[in-house]
């Protein structure tokens, strides 16, 4: 378990897929933490991802993200290349009472540490699109830098959209660690 200031980041368990299931066929949440179009997801679909990547042992780390003794959501690293030593952050809060109070960012702060310390990254990247105006905010303030904006390369809510590329080094990690206690 990973413990933030404001979040715990446990193992996901087969009983969180009930609330998976539920955001995963939330129109808006999908609209904010996807580059693909939403559609209906069945709970067989949303099972099926967990046996296939997160119950088995996976280069992926995933993690149900907790606060107030509830789930509030999930995170992880992905795309790990431990020759390159890169990896993809990915986040989504379901909770919407959750939405804009510093969760997020706590999360994705946990993570990163996780990511540099733990798991030796050199570099943490993640792609969001140019409507979660939110989530962009919540990564440059942990440190991630805008390094490519694919333009009109997703469509999104009836029209097309940017995606966004943002990344944080490990060199650049070091003095925004510092700055944030």
């Amino acid at each position: 378990m990973l413990v933030g200031k404001k979040v715990k980041l446990r193992a996901i368990e087969r009983e969180d897929q009930l609330t998976f299931w539920r955001y995963n066929n939330d129109l808006e949440i999908e609209l904010l933490s996807s580059n693909r179009p939403p559609a209906p997801v069945s709970r067989r679909e949303t099972e099926g991802f967990f046996d296939k990547g997160i119950a088995r042992s996976s280069p992926n780390h995933w993690f149900a993200m907790e606060a107030d003794d509830r789930i509030i959501g999930a995170c992880g690293l992905m795309h790990l290349d431990r020759l390159a030593r890169t990896c993809e952050l990915g986040i989504r809060i379901g909770e919407r009472d959750y939405w804009g109070r510093g969760y997020g960012r706590d999360a994705v702060s946990t993570l990163v540490d996780y990511g540099f310390r733990h798991l030796n990254m050199h570099r943490i990247w993640l792609t969001t699109l140019d409507l979660n105006e939110r989530a962009i905010r919540a990564y440059a303030a942990s440190g991630f830098q805008e390094e490519a904006r694919l333009r009109r390369h997703i469509w999104a809510d009836g029209t097309l959209r940017d995606e966004v590329v943002m990344g944080l080094l490990r060199s650049d990690w070091g003095s925004c660690a510092s700055r944030a206690d």
